[in-house]
């Protein structure tokens, strides 16, 4: 069930937000969930690549975090030019969380 969340703004931003939800064509609500949806996104998976950098979870525990499949984090990995240190530990642990 959706929830209403509200928020306050200047209203030098809202007038920004009104005049780019009528050129696409959407109302101010439209737009500001797209916004919060794919910043959450976002955030979510510089969460979990900066997890995966410092050893915390490993690639596929990213990509599950990030609801993403593995060859998607593996591009986030390679865009945000973190080099990754996949071993057979890190695999092992990755199987056994595919098996259950």
């Amino acid at each position: 069930m959706a929830k209403t969340v509200t928020t306050r703004l200047d209203d030098e931003y809202v007038k920004k937000i009104d005049e780019l939800a009528a050129r696409k064509g959407v109302d101010r609500s439209a737009l500001l969930r797209s916004f919060l949806l794919y910043a959450l996104k976002e955030h979510r998976i510089q969460d979990a690549l900066e997890d995966y950098k410092g050893g915390i979870i490993t690639l596929w525990e990213a990509a599950q975090y990030c609801n993403l499949s593995l060859w998607e984090i593996i591009q986030e990995v390679k865009h945000a030019h973190i080099h990754t240190s996949y071993d057979l530990k890190e695999l092992e642990k990755d199987l056994r969380a595919l098996n259950g």
